[in-house]
């Protein structure tokens, strides 16, 4: 596996964690006493993107 292709496996995993914890708030949505879930959900998402704003950094910055 190329240093390109590993550095896009990982910001891939994020994204999909991302996308669960997206379909965990829409799920939680439908309960509205389930507030802290939301929130914890969100902190998550907030987490994640962070993440991948980092590997997609460290991306650009190996690019020639």
């Amino acid at each position: 596996m190329s240093d390109l292709s590993k550095q896009i496996h990982d910001a891939r995993r994020p994204l999909n964690n991302i996308s669960m914890q997206a379909e965990l708030i829409k799920m939680l949505s439908d309960e509205s006493e389930q507030a802290e879930g939301i929130q914890a959900a969100a902190d998550k998402i907030i987490q994640y993107c962070q993440q991948c704003s980092e590997q997609l950094q460290v991306i650009s910055q190996a690019e020639p």
